[in-house]
């Protein structure tokens, strides 16, 4: 038979206060150890990430933006007269000469008048070489007039001297000898007169013939006017270059680029001061760059440019800064100082880089792919045995297009990670595989 034992059942709830107890401290205390050990390391492929290294020394600082190469020189030709399109011989792409007939309008009205000022200034030609004749003719008149007057003043003179000493010898009355004299002195009297005529004739008829070369001269820088406006009918290029576009408005469809576009057709009528063609001289091209607003407010006249073609760097300097933003970015043309590479041409699309300003020793990096100018980043600081990063906080200073400045949060040889690494927010720490 069972004997029951003496304080066994004491013993069973000792047992069970002590374990209860062992399990309440126990529960908190693994809590707490779970909550304080951090999680798992987040493996992260490197050969994905941008690295770069910290590094003390100079540090050029620019700015970017895309933009077109543009002419310099431009030239946009308008419609002198109203008129029709009659032909059209140059499409927009070509290359012209300064003479190069682009497109030829009609205006009846232009043939009409030419042709009227020509005929007037053929009358009034007509009419000056009229009147020389006839003034050649008077002159030839007075001179045969003062000829005979010369000559009657002549005869009489010796009649008068031979009448002179027949008096003397008493062979001549005395009075027909005071008419001979008399005589004489009268013809003497005329042949100065008509001396003097034939020299005021002279003078008259240079007068005349002014005159009437005046009308001449007028008629003919009228038919000349006319005749330029029918040769302006011709439209021609103006200067060596590449026909842009033909008329001033805009394609079908909406298109905005200024280069081959054509809005004129044979057979169109235009009007006087309208557009007709736009011609660029190719070999003047400069860069047309479109610059952020917050970035653009260090620029300055003359400071160095580069222009990538996608064909060549091309050197140049800040020429034109827009005095107003547009869309957030500010329009900057720059002057191309070296050579255009082979197929440079208008509207060619470039990337654009001015340099502002030659830090001499800066501590910085590579531009971060989210840190702007004078702001504060958490980036990933790579382990010095290279297997994983921390997450640290970074102060930036100025910014170039790939350089950034540090002022506080990293050192000399330090390396971090550049790329976006925004999946890994919840992360202080990275392993890299």
């Amino acid at each position: 038979m069972d004997i029951p034992r003496k304080g066994a059942a004491r013993t069973r709830l000792i047992r069970r206060i002590i374990l209860l107890a062992i399990v309440a401290i126990a529960v908190p205390l693994i809590t707490l150890g779970l909550r304080r050990m951090q999680p798992a390391a987040q493996s992260v492929e490197f050969s994905t990430l941008w690295p770069d290294t910290v590094k003390r020394g100079p540090m050029i600082r620019n700015v970017r933006g895309l933009g077109k190469l543009v002419p310099e020189d431009v030239l946009w030709i308008p419609a002198t007269a109203d008129g029709r399109v009659e032909r059209i011989y140059v499409q927009p792409g070509q290359q012209v000469k300064a003479d190069t007939v682009i497109l030829e309008l009609t205006n009846p009205d232009l043939q009409n008048q030419m042709v009227a000022a020509e005929y007037d200034w053929k009358a009034a030609q007509a009419n000056y070489d009229n009147l020389q004749v006839t003034l050649e003719s008077q002159r030839l008149t007075q001179e045969a007039v003062v000829t005979k007057a010369q000559s009657d003043y002549h005869e009489a003179r010796l009649q008068a001297e031979a009448d002179t000493e027949l008096g003397k010898l008493g062979l001549k009355p005395a009075l027909q000898v005071q008419l001979s004299q008399v005589t004489a002195a009268n013809l003497s009297s005329q042949q100065k007169i008509e001396k003097q005529r034939l020299d005021i004739n002279a003078d008259s008829v240079k007068a005349q013939l002014a005159a009437q070369k005046v009308l001449v001269d007028q008629k003919k820088a009228a038919y000349e006017l006319q005749k330029s406006h029918v040769e302006e009918l011709k439209v021609r290029a103006g200067t060596d270059g590449v026909l842009l576009q033909l008329g001033a408005g805009t394609p079908t469809g909406g298109a905005t680029t200024a280069t081959n576009v054509t809005t004129l057709e044979e057979g169109q009528k235009v009007i006087a001061g309208a557009i007709l063609a736009k011609v660029a001289d190719t070999r003047k091209l400069k860069a047309e760059l479109q610059i952020a607003e917050t970035q653009a407010k260090d620029i300055q006249f003359g400071l160095e440019a580069s222009v990538d073609t996608r064909n060549g760097i091309i050197p140049g300097k800040v020429m034109r800064i827009d005095p107003a933003p547009v869309n957030g970015t500010v329009a900057v043309d720059v002057k191309l100082t070296g050579a255009l590479p082979p197929g440079a041409r208008p509207d060619l699309s470039v990337d654009g880089t001015i340099d502002l300003e030659r830090i001499p020793d800066v501590l910085y990096m590579g531009r971060p792919v989210f840190g702007q100018e004078g702001s504060t980043v958490t980036l990933f600081k790579i382990d010095p045995d290279g297997n994983g990063a921390i997450r640290v906080q970074v102060k930036l200073g100025r910014a170039s297009v790939t350089a950034i400045e540090i002022l506080e949060g990293l050192r000399v040889g330090d390396r971090v990670i550049l790329s976006d690494m925004s999946a890994y927010d919840g992360q202080n720490r990275i392993r890299f595989n």
